[in-house]
């Protein structure tokens, strides 16, 4: 449909700003007098976790909404959890967030879409959670399910954003035959996009019978495309740092291998291995690790690899890492323990074709380089923000 959603009073405060020095980056949430007065006798829900709070406090949104009279009337939380402290994967039931005693439903259960009567009592729903910029890190597809119930419901959704600390657009677009929780819309494995961005994608493509949502974001101020951001908050329990959030779209494959990516360590998503001397001479052994990994890949195994703490990361998709231990697997097809989990994490089915026929990397790209030039068009007019690169 490509229908532009104008920005709200909130954006045009912060446009008006601009020129300012941008030292400090104000996330949506950190704007609150901008939006709060909005919230008056409006019954709010908040869609967030752990990620959910202004620049620089440890109060959680849900606390600083309430002690400023804010009628906060459920909450919905995303894998991982209201506080971020459950495994990747990890079914969620509803329950209470002890702290408020507000009901919390969650989006990683049972249901992943809100279901009416959970909606029945709410004027305004916010979401407010940190992304990291890759198609499969599963809050964005929260954000499309949440997007969609308020469509049919009738209800306000307001996005607070935060900048994408992953910024690149890169990889295959999604096949529509691969639509999954891990792959829910039309993007390439770096979508490039803020969340509120990504929102407005959504609604003016139409996606999911969105069209006719009441949709307003808040943007950030002093930041633009291209700028880095080192996130406050891990985003979730094996992305703890800056490296790790940069090495994992182009890791994140390996959850479909025998191969561990330092899950059950204190490195995940920055060290790569196999129980097995021929990956390397870098160890590591995965435990059972509280806050990270309960039960992780290779669990009490002595794996050789490599360690990328050190390295650079990729500036978008990298598959040489992949690629280079398939090659020491000896290129076996049963490198892929679940094939078709690695297709739904690629959104591409020909990659892994391509990888077992023993493609280069070069070459691997390149048949997906008329579909990504597509998107970025796409991409464009839903831009909220400056893109110099």
């Amino acid at each position: 449909m490509n229908v532009r959603i104008p920005i709200l009073l909130f954006g045009i405060l912060c446009l008006s700003h601009w020129s300012m020095a941008q030292s400090r980056v104000q996330v949506g949430a950190d704007r609150l007098e901008t939006w709060l007065p909005a919230l008056e006798g409006k019954r709010v829900a908040l869609a967030v976790n752990h990620t959910s709070r202004l620049t620089g406090t440890s109060t959680h949104l849900v606390d600083t909404l309430l002690a400023r009279g804010v009628e906060v009337v459920a909450l919905f939380a995303p894998e991982h959890g209201l506080r971020g402290t459950a495994d990747a994967g990890e079914t969620l039931s509803d329950g209470k967030d002890s702290r408020t005693g507000l009901p919390v439903y969650s989006l990683y259960g049972r249901n992943k879409k809100p279901a009416p009567e959970q909606l029945a009592d709410v004027d305004v729903l916010i979401f407010d959670i940190q992304d990291v910029g890759a198609r499969f890190y599963t809050y964005i597809t929260t954000l499309y399910y949440l997007m969609q119930s308020s469509a049919e419901e009738g209800v306000s959704l307001w996005v607070l954003d935060r900048p994408n600390p992953c910024d690149y657009v890169d990889g295959p677009v999604l096949q529509d035959s691969l639509h999954s929780f891990v792959g829910a819309l039309p993007l390439p494995v770096l979508h490039g996009l803020t969340v509120g961005e990504l929102a407005q994608m959504i609604r003016g493509e139409n996606w999911g019978g969105t069209a006719a949502l009441d949709l307003q974001v808040v943007p950030i101020c002093g930041w633009r495309h291209g700028d880095p951001y080192s996130l406050p908050v891990k985003p979730s329990p094996n992305l703890p740092n800056d490296k790790s959030i940069q090495f994992y779209p182009s890791l994140c494959f390996f959850e479909a291998t025998r191969v561990s990516v330092g899950r059950g360590t204190y490195m995940p998503f920055q060290v790569i291995g196999y129980p097995d001397s021929t990956f390397g001479s870098f160890t590591f052994t995965p435990v059972a690790l509280p806050g990270y990994d309960k039960n992780p890949l290779q669990r009490d195994r002595l794996c050789y690899g490599e360690d990328l703490r050190d390295s650079i990361p990729p500036k978008g998709l990298s598959l040489k890492y992949l690629l280079r231990f398939f090659q020491l697997s000896g290129s076996r097809a049963d490198f892929f323990s679940s094939p078709s989990f690695f297709d739904r994490l690629m959104g591409n089915r020909q990659v892994r074709r391509d990888i077992l026929a023993g493609k280069s990397e070069a070459e691997i790209s390149s048949s997906w380089q008329k579909e990504l030039a597509a998107y970025r068009v796409l991409r464009r007019q839903y831009l909220l923000y400056p893109d110099y690169r």
